[in-house]
C-alpha cells in the first residue's frame, strides 16, 4: 500500500545571504522598499512539497506515490526521480508551462525571502486521486488552489485519510476554505506561523481544530513541535542537529515522518519524534534532497536523541 503524496515539483534556487535581513531592511521603510542582496552563493536543487516528502518518506523504508504536474522543463528532475527510485506514474507534464520555480533566499538568522512562479503547477487539478491504486493514506500538500481543493474532496469521497498541509499555499484560501479542508481532513500539519494565521482565518483555537480531526501537528522548529488531540496536547522535543546548514524543506522532511508513523500505526509520541529527527537530518545538509542515511544510522540517531530505542524500522 502507498501514500499518495498530492502537492508541488519544483526547481529551487537556493541563495544564502552572508549577513541578516533585519540589518538592511529599515521598519519605517517598507512601503518604499527597494534593496538587494548580494548572494555569492548559489545552487539549484531539485525541490517542491510532494516530491520532497515523498523523498524523505522513501528514505524510511516507505512506499511513496506523488503526484502533480510538471513542465517541458522536467527531464533532469525524472532522472533523479528514476535514480532514487521515486515512482512517476501521477506526475502529469503540462506542454507549453515550466515546472514550478522557487527563488530562495536565507539569511545568517534562517530567515527566508522566496520568490515563487506555479508554473505547471497551476494544472494540478488535471490529476486525480481517483486515478491511483491502492493508497492506504493520502497528504494535501501546497500546489495550485484548485488541485488541492479538488483532491482534498476526493480524498474524503474515497474515504482515504490524509494530511492537510497547507504551508506556503496559506495565501490562496478563505476562512472558509480552511474550515473545509479540516472538516474534510484526518490530520492537519502546519508551522507555527502557518497556525497563527489558520486560527485567525478560522476563528478555531488550536483545540477546536483537533476536535475535529485526529490530531492537529504544529511545527516549531529548534523548539519541537505539539500534537494536538481533543483536549490533550504532546509535547515533542527538537532532535539534536549536528551543524545547521540549510532549513529549505525540513518541513517536507518532518512530514515524510509523520506519514511513516501513520502508515504503520505507531503511537504518536514515536511518530512525532521520528519526524522531528528526519528534520534534523535534513537542516544538516544543502537543498531538500540531498540528505541521506541508513536505517541503522536512522536508530542511532534516534537513541542519541531521545535517550530510548526505535525498534519499529
Amino acid at each position: 500500500m502507498s501514500a499518495l503524496i498530492c502537492g508541488s515539483f519544483a526547481f529551487d534556487t537556493i541563495m544564502v545571504f552572508q549577513d541578516k535581513f533585519k540589518n538592511h531592511i529599515l521598519p519605517d521603510k517598507v512601503h518604499i522598499l527597494n534593496v538587494a542582496f548580494h548572494v555569492p552563493e548559489l545552487r539549484r536543487e531539485f525541490g517542491g512539497c510532494a516530491a520532497n516528502i515523498a523523498f524523505n518518506l522513501k528514505l524510511l523504508g516507505g512506499n511513496p506515490m506523488p503526484m502533480g504536474t510538471v513542465g517541458k522543463d522536467f527531464s533532469p528532475y525524472a532522472e533523479w526521480m528514476d535514480e532514487h527510485g521515486i515512482p512517476r506514474n501521477h506526475v502529469k507534464k503540462i506542454d507549453g508551462a515550466y515546472t514550478a520555480q522557487a527563488f530562495i533566499t536565507t539569511d545568517q538568522d534562517d530567515n527566508q525571502i522566496t520568490a515563487f512562479h506555479p508554473g505547471a503547477m497551476d494544472y494540478a487539478h488535471e490529476v486525480k486521486v481517483g486515478d491511483a491504486q491502492d493508497i492506504r493514506i493520502g497528504i494535501v500538500s501546497p500546489d495550485g488552489r484548485q488541485g488541492m481543493i479538488d483532491h482534498a474532496r476526493q480524498f474524503a469521497d474515497a474515504g482515504i485519510p490524509f494530511i492537510f498541509d497547507p504551508g506556503q499555499a496559506m495565501p490562496l484560501f478563505t476562512g472558509d476554505d480552511f474550515k473545509l479542508f479540516i472538516e474534510q481532513a484526518s490530520w492537519v500539519c502546519v508551522n507555527d506561523y502557518e497556525s497563527q494565521v489558520l486560527q485567525e482565518r478560522t476563528g478555531w483555537s488550536p483545540h477546536e481544530i483537533a476536535e475535529q480531526v485526529e490530531a492537529l501537528v504544529v511545527t516549531r522548529g529548534a523548539e519541537g513541535s505539539y500534537i494536538y488531540m481533543d483536549e490533550k496536547r504532546i509535547e515533542i522535543p527538537a532532535a539534536k542537529v549536528n551543524a545547521v546548514v540549510d532549513p529549505t524543506g525540513c518541513g517536507d522532511a518532518y512530514r515524510g515522518g509523520l506519514l511513516y508513523g501513520l502508515m504503520n500505526g505507531l503511537d504518536w509520541e514515536v511518530t512525532g519524534r521520528m519526524a522531528a529527527l528526519m528534520g534534523a537530518i535534513k537542516v544538516e545538509s544543502n537543498g531538500t534532497q540531498n540528505h541521506r542515511f541508513t536505517l541503522d544510522e536512522f536508530r542511532d540517531r534516534y537513541r542519541e536523541s531521545f535517550g530510548v530505542a526505535l525498534a519499529e524500522l
